[in-house]
């Protein structure tokens, strides 16, 4: 197994260190354009590995060469958001980005699956899809684990119960309008609804929401990357080992949900060929149309795109 993980940044090379950690390839091309960087970085994880006993080859190239017949691309490549920055805002930077970096990437790896970081997340990972020609079932937008992780975390603080214990499942897009699902929300199996008032649910709800800015605006500087590497390699185990696990993703939708032509998070079975399974919930009226709302925003930016 070979895992190439563009982006040398803290998403990046967090990613890569996690994944050497647990052995999930035996060679991790890490990809960077600052020259030094990513194989300053690469040599350091790789030092680390005798202590860890992780036997994995960590490289570091400014190229793509080194990249060739990956098994799986992890595109985290992109700038980060600052405060007072929309996910939007990232938009016209980071899909030039992401554009190139696919181009390169598919044409040494044309047989790998691609998991993309890069935000706007569900934008970028529909460039990532025209861009390398690539069926939907292997291109996957990183974003449901992260924000089903962040809900589950807020819980568990709320109800100081262990996070083991919590599930959270988040839909939509990556971004203001994701739609947190309550009712599919458990401690040990029991909703949520019913361990908390409304008030309670909806504030947790809304700090989901919020997530990602909360963090941006404690850093002043930079972006969360903890946490989004964590789910990133959450979905690179369930590929790798064939887990099978149903988790929310960043799918190519045509028809699912009633919705098409958008990249939308949902549950998805995922195993050693990607995505092998888009899961349908069914949703009350309002959870449907907070769906179709959240789908309608990654629509709208998509149609700016010039690609």
């Amino acid at each position: 197994m070979k895992i190439t993980v563009i982006g040398a940044g803290n998403v990046g090379a967090t990613t890569a260190q996690r994944l050497a950690d647990k052995q999930l390839a035996n060679e991790i091309v890490l990809v960077d354009v600052i020259e030094g960087i990513p194989q300053g970085k690469a040599l350091d994880m790789y030092e680390a590995s005798p202590v860890e006993k992780a036997d994995v080859r960590v490289t570091g190239t400014n190229g793509y060469e080194e990249t060739a017949n990956s098994d799986i691309v992890v595109i985290t490549a992109g700038i980060a958001r600052k405060p007072g920055m929309s996910r939007d805002d990232l938009m016209n930077t980071n899909s030039g980005i992401v554009k190139s970096c696919t181009a390169a990437a598919v044409a040494k790896s044309p047989d790998a699956i691609f998991i993309v970081v890069s935000n706007p997340l569900d934008v970028m990972a529909y460039v990532a899809m025209k861009v390398s020609g690539l069926p939907r079932h292997r291109v996957i937008g990183m974003a449901g684990v992260l924000d089903a992780a962040r809900f589950r975390s807020f819980i568990a603080l709320e109800l100081n119960v262990s996070v083991e214990d919590v599930n959270a499942f988040v839909l939509g897009g990556h971004g203001d309008s994701m739609v947190p699902l309550p009712r599919y929300s458990t401690v040990a199996g029991i909703p949520i609804t019913e361990l908390m008032d409304k008030a309670t649910v909806d504030r947790l709800v809304k700090r989901t929401r919020d997530g990602g800015i909360e963090i941006v605006n404690y850093l002043k500087t930079g972006s969360a990357y903890y946490a989004p590497s964590s789910a990133t390699v959450a979905m690179v185990e369930s590929i790798v080992k064939d887990k099978k696990r149903i988790l929310p993703c960043s799918a190519f939708l045509t028809g699912e949900y009633g919705l098409n032509n958008t990249f939308v998070g949902v549950p998805v079975k995922l195993g050693k060929m990607g995505i092998e399974q888009i899961i349908q919930i069914k949703l009350d009226p309002d959870e449907q149309a907070a769906l179709g709302k959240s789908a309608a925003d990654v629509q709208s930016s998509i149609a700016k795109l010039t690609l």
